[in-house]
């Protein structure tokens, strides 16, 4: 299977005149056409792992083999939109002349579902919209994966629950490899193909998740996943 793998990873920092060690030689498989949650306590690498696997910052050793004609785009916590920009070319922001074919920006627009926003500015969208047209962005760009840095983290209860049933139809309608962090269990449940945990610095422990969507959380399987992620992250 087509992905990329990860091996002997890495990365510390220095602080208060010391090294805080990261990442401690992590191992890890992120295969493509799937959604892979990182899961993790506060401090524990997850961003950092995005970080690197994205090009941000370098490890301090060892590997990540990408695939050939790899592609990354980033979706961060916040929307990061250009204020003096609208919907239409925020999306098209950092793409070259020719990467703006109207048609495929147009069915991109259609996919995320902001048809007839094209020409609204930032300040006129709500959070949902706006996180919309940072993924639209990041589909622009025709990556082979997107990195997810909590992106639904500061939305309402409503919005974050609707955000990611459009995620995961997005996902199918682009067929998009998708590595997503965050730190709430109920979320990783609800979107993941496969969910890692991060615990003292490499991939503590990692689960398939087989069940279709949409997910009801309370039955037995996911239920009893979810004791396994808590226990795993409590280290009991």
């Amino acid at each position: 299977m087509a992905g990329i793998e990860i091996k002997g990873l890495a990365k510390s920092y220095p602080i208060a005149g010391g090294t805080l060690s990261v990442l401690k030689g992590l191992d890890l498989f992120l295969p493509s056409g799937t959604i892979t949650v990182v899961l993790g306590k506060s401090g524990c690498g997850k961003t950092t792992l995005l970080r690197l696997v994205g090009g941000l910052e370098l490890p301090d050793a060892g590997t990540i083999n990408l695939p050939g004609t790899h592609r990354t785009a980033y979706v961060f916590q916040e929307p990061r939109l250009m204020q003096w920009l609208n919907v239409r070319d925020n999306i098209c922001f950092g793409l070259k002349r020719r990467e703006t074919d109207p048609q495929k920006i147009a069915e991109i627009i259609r996919t995320v579902g902001l048809d007839g926003f094209e020409k609204a500015w930032p300040d006129q969208l709500s959070g949902g919209m706006a996180e919309r047209v940072a993924l639209a962005r990041a589909l622009a760009y025709e990556p082979s994966f997107i990195m997810m840095d909590e992106p639904f983290a500061a939305l309402d209860h409503f919005t974050r629950e609707s955000m990611q049933k459009e995620l995961l139809r997005v996902r199918r309608a682009t067929n998009a490899s998708i590595l997503f962090v965050t730190h709430s269990i109920d979320e990783a449940l609800t979107i993941a193909d496969k969910i890692v945990l991060i615990r003292d610095g490499v991939a503590h422990a990692q689960y398939d998740v087989r069940a279709d969507h949409p997910r009801d959380l309370l039955t037995d399987e996911l239920i009893a996943l979810k004791r396994a992620v808590v226990n795993a992250m409590e280290g009991a």
